[in-house]
């Protein structure tokens, strides 16, 4: 049976039974080569799919999924979701009002290069990678794409699907000077294969490794951090969940009542943008079937919105944002599509340490509270020269880092973790290094 056939006799049973439904269908297509020793070491294809069901039975809600689309297993999972509403507590459940979303190809030919050609960028930047003598060993080098088709229909009116995709090089390698070894790891993402390039990947991990080589102990100290894109990237990524507003319901956040008020620099504004033209998580409408939209989190430094899905926006008395995800086999939650920082005028690098990578965020850092001591690696500037140095911990508070914001780049970096962010380097002042 199709995924539209599925959903159309599980709409059909479920009304006879006079249950509210919701019904998300995904198919997962991942395609990977992986290059060792100038040849394809590893080729993987992947395909994955199935029914999530969320159903309101006198305002108790219930999930389950299944990958099978018979009559059998449609009729379990309905079955297994009703009893699970059952089992809930909680009966001021409902489905949002939903309308026609249309049908939307996020992808277009994006994929469609030749699976050769494909195969040709992972060895392409292997060999680009290996062409430095500095570099000691090689992991491996990749091609990496994702794509789904997402389709949803609900009884309050929800129905479209779209399919959204991306594209990745990666590599992970040794390099040397002397005694000196640091270990990198490059991940470019695009929105299609072709705009991958593999040079100037393999040059970019050259460079942003190879400056780390001879890296000495840093000075404890208060200095002006540099944050690279990568850097902020990790701590936006661990710390959205401040903007969530289930963490919000929930107590989890340090933002609890601060909407109107300024939280950060004035130079900051931070967005949520469903449809950036660069984004690598774009959706026309979010999984609950509520039209995307930007939201602004962050203006000026001033706290705008929370993210919300339907049930936070009815129990908070918000708009809601649109921001109601979820796969076919989780129940639904809240999650960002693509956090953007605003580029700014430009950040000038004096005096400072440039960090440039992260490592332990998550074991380092609370969300609850904003607190973080976290480990890295970077550049101490002096005089205009940069020296690598290491064995650092960067210590402190993330909402007292986005308040000491001085300046934002005026580019953007793009990378994915769990959802789409893009951001620009930015300078902080005042922040605690414990280092040697």
């Amino acid at each position: 049976m199709t995924f539209e056939a599925a959903q159309t006799y599980l709409q059909e049973k479920a009304k006879s039974l006079g249950v509210e439904i919701e019904i998300l269908a995904e198919r997962h297509k991942t395609l990977a080569f992986k290059a060792r020793q100038h040849q394809i070491e590893e080729a993987t294809i992947s395909l994955q799919g199935g029914l999530g069901v969320r159903v309101v039975v006198a305002g108790r809600v219930g999930y389950a999924y299944t990958e099978a689309l018979d009559e059998a297993a449609l009729e379990w999972v309905l079955d297994e979701a009703i009893e699970n509403a059952r089992l809930t507590r909680d009966d001021s459940g409902s489905l949002p009002q939903g309308r026609p979303l249309g049908s939307h190809d996020l992808v277009g030919e994006g994929l469609s290069a030749p699976v050769e050609e494909k195969r040709a960028l992972a060895l392409a930047l292997e060999d680009g990678i290996r062409k430095d003598p500095r570099v000691d060993r090689v992991g491996g080098a990749s091609y990496s794409e994702a794509e789904v088709e997402h389709r949803l229909v609900s009884s309050a009116g929800a129905r479209g699907d779209y399919r959204s995709g991306t594209a990745s090089l990666g590599v992970s390698a040794v390099m040397r000077d002397g005694e000196s070894l640091k270990q990198g790891i490059e991940v470019v993402f695009a929105q299609d294969a072709f705009a991958l390039d593999p040079a100037s990947t393999s040059q970019s991990f050259l460079e942003k490794t190879g400056r780390l080589l001879g890296a000495k102990p840093l000075p404890t100290g208060t200095y002006r951090a540099y944050l690279e894109p990568r850097a902020l990237a990790q701590l936006l990524s661990f710390f959205w969940s401040m903007w969530s507003a289930k963490a919000v319901l929930e107590g989890k956040s340090p933002l609890k009542n601060k909407l109107g008020q300024r939280i950060a620099s004035p130079l900051l504004t931070l967005l949520d943008d469903p449809a950036h033209p660069q984004g690598l998580d774009n959706a026309p409408f979010d999984d609950e079937g509520v039209p995307a939209k930007k939201t602004t989190l962050i203006e000026a430094g001033v706290l705008r919105s929370f993210l919300h899905n339907s049930e936070t926006a009815r129990k908070l008395g918000h708009e809601n944002t649109a921001n109601g995800r979820r796969s076919y086999k989780s129940v639904v939650g809240v999650m960002p599509f693509n956090l953007v920082v605003a580029p700014g005028q430009g950040v000038a690098i004096e005096e400072g340490v440039v960090v440039t990578e992260l490592m332990g965020v998550h074991a380092g850092a609370n969300p609850i509270t904003g607190d973080f001591a976290v480990q890295g690696l970077g550049l101490l500037v002096k005089d205009g020269e940069p020296t690598p140095v290491e064995n650092f911990v960067l210590a402190g508070n993330f909402l007292d880092l986005l308040q000491n914001i001085s300046a934002i780049g005026d580019g953007f970096w793009w990378t994915k973790m769990g959802f789409g962010i893009g951001v620009p380097l930015v300078a902080v002042e005042e922040v605690h290094f414990a280092g040697a």
